[in-house]
């Protein structure tokens, strides 16, 4: 069974400690420090500085980057899939090397293009490099790309736990920055040099950009167009996501870790004969955001796995990225069901579409505490 969380051991082993704790005691909460920032609402900076155009491009260049043994799904999917989308910018994925990359907590795809081709083609640097959570956030050459663009000027955005490679590259230094509220205190301990802000989705201070929990990749993505193309833009694009808005406001102090998610956790995990192994069935040409946030949800339930479906061996999804099956339709056949394919939908309903319906086979409490590890406002 695999680990279902944004930093996978450090999630789990929390989760073992404080439900021992709560056995002993009887309450705890685990998340955001409780002391209050000492920078005020007004002094924070959340915008993105707009766009000014580099090297003569027409466009400006994003790679969004990962780590080939195991990469946040969402926080890569996401911002890939909306900013291919706009047509604002030239759009790369890119990896410490070739081959295939395990996303968590599900499915896999191929890395098709290497930190030391995109230097060859690209030797001035991107203008934005996004960093997902990946579960080796102390990989040297992760580091040496994020320190090496930083130095020729490249915005850094950390999405969710992505943070954690910003702080170990160095560049959060005299920042100001947030980060999913799991990690929150203990980014605060390990890297007093940097400012963390709470109650901000995301925020821009020069040249750094950093996001709250998973759910704050649409919003941060559309801030970015908004940078780049203009508010009518970015309103354009929310609206086919079926965004309300993507502004950077958010009540950190609704996510934090308590003895009914400890609970459910424990419960979920140790239940080993509930299990369930689900199914979704893959195309090309497929929303690899809503399959995203559909195969992540539903493998964050401690209670099931998603694996992809088709008679290809890989598709290419909507925006390009190319996607390796999980299983044929026949092996599907021994799969405990198949979830409803979401293609078309706009994203941003699918995660109370996703909550729906695990409330529906797994209950309130799962649903409730998928939503936690997402951070995002179910019925807040």
């Amino acid at each position: 069974m695999k680990h279902l969380s944004l930093q996978p051991n450090r999630f789990l082993k929390s989760i073992y400690g404080s439900l021992a704790f709560l056995l002993l005691f009887g309450t705890v909460e685990y998340g955001i420090s409780s002391e209050t920032s000492k920078v005020q609402t007004q002094e924070e900076v959340s915008k993105i500085p707009s766009y000014q155009p580099r090297f003569g491009r027409k466009q400006p260049v994003i790679v969004v980057i990962g780590e080939n043994r195991m990469t946040e799904l969402t926080d890569f999917m996401i911002p890939y899939g909306v900013l291919t989308s706009a047509k604002i910018a030239k759009v790369l994925s890119v990896f410490p090397k070739t081959g295939p990359v395990q996303m968590f907590p599900a499915l896999k795809i191929e890395a098709e293009k290497s930190f030391e081709l995109f230097d060859s083609e690209y030797p001035e640097g991107a203008d934005y490099v996004i960093v997902p959570a990946v579960h080796y956030s102390d990989d040297p050459a992760l580091l040496s790309f994020v320190q090496k663009q930083s130095a020729k000027g490249s915005t850094i955005i950390g999405v969710c736990d992505g943070v954690w490679v910003l702080a170990n590259a160095g560049v959060l230094k005299d920042h100001k920055a947030t980060g999913h509220w799991f990690s929150f205190s203990n980014l605060e301990k390990e890297f007093p040099e940097t400012t963390w802000i709470k109650d901000r989705r995301y925020i821009a201070d020069r040249k750094i950009v950093t996001t709250t929990g998973i759910t704050a990749s649409i919003p941060v993505s559309l801030a970015l167009i908004e940078a780049i193309s203009g508010k009518e833009k970015a309103s354009e694009i929310a609206s086919s996501l079926g965004a309300k808005d993507w502004k950077p406001t958010h009540k950190s102090s609704d996510f934090y870790l308590g003895g009914k998610d400890m609970y459910i956790a424990a419960k979920n995990y140790l239940g080993f004969w509930n299990y369930e192994n689900l199914g979704v069935r893959v195309s090309d040409g497929m929303d690899e955001v809503v399959l995203a946030l559909q195969a992540d949800s539903f493998s964050r339930t401690y209670r099931s796995e998603v694996f992809s479906v088709s008679d290809q061996k890989q598709i290419r999804t909507k925006s390009g990225l190319l996607l390796h099956v999980d299983k044929t339709q026949s092996e599907a056949a021994n799969l405990d069901s198949i979830l409803e394919n979401l293609n078309g939908i706009a994203a941003a309903t699918a995660y109370d579409k996703n909550l729906a319906e695990i409330e529906s086979k797994y209950g309130t409490n799962t649903a409730a505490f998928v939503a936690l590890q997402m951070e995002y406002p179910w019925r807040k």
